[in-house]
């Protein structure tokens, strides 16, 4: 047996936990509840616990692990002090040393969004770049910042926080973030249905999507503007308009080889890249030569991919 790593994505609900070769071959992917009771004080325990029975099953000695990577729902600093993560209720938290000390291996932690996006970079939409940002669309929008195959987290691990730049100056409701005008507002699957229930209120534009009413999906927009639906289009138009307009001003700031477009709002596919591409060419003609978008392609799994790549460095 050769060596391997371990991936650990640290989610609300549940960990899911991935065990890779060192070339990022997948050889198993489990996941355990993540026990929030008590103070969460049986999180990393418990997922000390699985990787162990999981290196038994596959009787692989804990020599022939190189280490274990770690993605957290919140800011991670460079140290792998947790400040706060509302999600698990852990605060000033070293949880990569600590887990470190229970598997008695390398620990390395990150953000988890940040942390998916290297493992895009490693094994998915982005495999082949050296620099990419990661944008991934779901119930908010969250990025990452890869350059040179290592996460930009930033000083005060704000880097990729993309959602929250400020787009939109005539919007009046706030932000989950606690700002107004947010990209997020706008452009996630929330920001989307939202947009949606307000030009249905405000117009009399006949669409497929008054007979959802308020309970309007993301989905139900993209796939009506997919089929034709004027409104439903205006919808999808506003949020590719807004998102190639970021995608431009990070073009510009820090000049990655791909964006890769990842989230459930991103199934919409190729649909969704050619709206937002048509923006994000208008916003950058200083030069033909940038970063092209893409699609991410490990779904739910690039959390796992991304933490096994951090011990690799």
């Amino acid at each position: 047996m050769g060596k391997v790593c371990v991936g650990v994505d640290v989610g609300g609900t549940t960990v899911k936990l991935g065990l890779f070769e060192v070339d990022g071959q997948l050889m198993d992917k489990w996941e355990i509840p993540t026990r929030t009771e008590d103070g969460a004080k049986h999180i990393l325990p418990d997922i000390a616990e699985s990787v162990k029975a999981k290196l038994a099953e596959k009787d692989i000695d804990l020599s022939e692990v190189v280490g274990a990577g770690m993605g957290i729902p919140g800011p991670v600093l460079a140290n792998g002090m947790v400040t706060q993560c509302v999600n698990l209720g852990w605060k000033e938290k070293n949880a990569q040393k600590e887990l470190s000390e229970l598997l008695g291996v390398p620990v390395k932690s990150g953000n988890d969004a940040n942390v998916a996006a290297l493992g895009e970079m490693w094994q998915g939409g982005g495999k082949g770049f050296h620099d990419i940002v990661m944008v991934t669309l779901g119930t908010g929008v969250g990025g990452g910042v890869i350059i040179d195959e290592k996460i930009i987290a930033g000083r005060h691990g704000l880097g990729g926080e993309i959602g929250h730049i400020h787009v939109r100056d005539e919007e009046t409701e706030a932000c989950n973030c606690g700002g107004v005008g947010c990209l997020e507002q706008v452009a996630s699957a929330t920001g989307i249905a939202r947009e949606a229930r307000r030009k249905m209120a405000a117009s009399d534009t006949p669409s497929v999507l008054r007979e959802k009413g308020d309970s309007v999906t993301a989905k139900d927009v993209l796939d009506a503007a997919k089929a034709g639906d004027a409104l439903a289009d205006e919808v999808a138009e506003t949020a590719a308009r807004y998102l190639g307009l970021v995608l431009g001003q990070v073009a510009l700031t820090v000049d990655p080889e791909a964006f890769v477009i990842g989230g459930g709002v991103s199934r919409a596919g190729q649909f969704l890249v050619d709206k937002i591409d048509k923006y994000y060419q208008n916003y950058t003609v200083i030069s033909k030569n940038k970063g092209i978008i893409t699609l991410a392609k490990l779904g739910n799994d690039a959390g796992i991919y991304g933490a096994a790549r951090m011990v690799l460095d």
